[in-house]
């Protein structure tokens, strides 16, 4: 079970001298976890640089619709590190369908991340979500609603009236991503924020549509989920408590070494308080603090599995 509302926020108050010791292995180094947010890398090499400066014993892989080869390779070279992969394709090619399909062929066992320039309800996605029903796969979509920098524009926009293809889609398994999902976990966002700090106000979208909806799981990785579960401690508590099934660590981390090395945060300017940290190391840090070892466990590697059916 998660520690109450005052113990996690004691816990997390502590995350800065734990931030301090970022170079010295973490303390849940020794556990299984599996990053189910990570961007495939140039080399294998490059790959499980991250995952052990990070203390991350695997990785579920986010790639191209065309990455199988480099998908072997990495296994080839680190076995037992990758799990699985999801395919990821610009949703608004006339043949995304066929892409896809190709790429679960090739052993992708999920669709995403999607970031598109489109509606979350629009035709381009729909098409999409009727595919990850068809073949039972899980769809990863990045929601937001504000641009990080002036010319990069938004994605699957329109989340605050998602309940509807919730519905629609009841055979697809979603998982949230990025900026609005999580934004979402407070009910006065309004879409003029990447990422909101403060108090949590009761009653987000997020929130009541984890609670709602069994075909709904949250991807807690980026500054995004770092945000939503560091803002508030005594709302995280109280959330982490609630949706402990429905919850799935990533880290979706840029920096190179695991330890917040290279750029970690580069092109996104609201996340600069990440900068020079790693994402990974962050978050789980916030979890291994405020969880009890068995709900950590639940949502940095058992719901992976659940979910995703991942090979171990």
């Amino acid at each position: 079970m998660t520690l109450n509302r005052r113990q996690f926020t004691f816990a997390l108050a502590a995350g800065g001298a734990a931030s301090a010791l970022a170079q010295t292995a973490p303390p849940w180094a020794a556990l299984k976890i599996v990053d189910c947010h990570h961007h495939l890398r140039r080399t294998p090499e490059a790959n499980a640089t991250h995952l052990a400066g990070a203390g991350i014993s695997n990785c579920m892989a986010l790639a191209r619709d065309n990455s199988a080869e480099a998908v072997k390779e990495f296994r080839a070279a680190k076995p037992g590190k990758l799990l699985g992969w999801f395919a990821g394709t610009d949703v608004t090619k006339p043949e995304v369908v066929d892409l896809l399909r190709a790429a679960v062929k090739a052993g992708a066992i999920g669709f995403g991340e999607l970031k598109s320039h489109v509606e979350a309800a629009g035709p381009e996605l729909r098409r999409v979500y009727a595919l990850a029903a068809e073949l039972s796969v899980p769809v990863l979509v990045h929601f937001q609603e504000v641009p990080h920098t002036p010319t990069e524009g938004v994605f699957a926009t329109g989340f605050k009236q998602f309940e509807a293809i919730l519905k629609a889609y009841p055979k697809t398994k979603f998982i949230g991503h990025a900026d609005a999902f999580w934004a979402n976990v407070s009910a006065d966002y309004a879409n003029d924020i990447d990422y909101p700090p403060g108090p949590v106000k009761r009653g987000g979208v997020t929130d009541k549509l984890l609670s709602d909806y069994p075909n709904l799981f949250a991807d807690i990785s980026a500054n995004s989920g770092n945000n939503a579960l560091s803002r508030d401690p005594e709302f995280t508590a109280g959330f982490l408590k609630r949706h402990q099934a429905k919850l799935i660590f990533g880290s979706d981390c840029a920096c190179s070494d695991g330890m917040g090395g290279g750029v970690s945060q580069g092109g996104n300017p609201g996340a600069s308080r990440m900068a020079g940290k790693c994402v990974a190391r962050e978050t789980l840090g916030l979890l291994h603090r405020g969880l009890s070892a068995a709900a950590f466990k639940q949502i940095t590697w058992e719901n992976a599995h659940r979910v995703y059916r991942l090979s171990v």
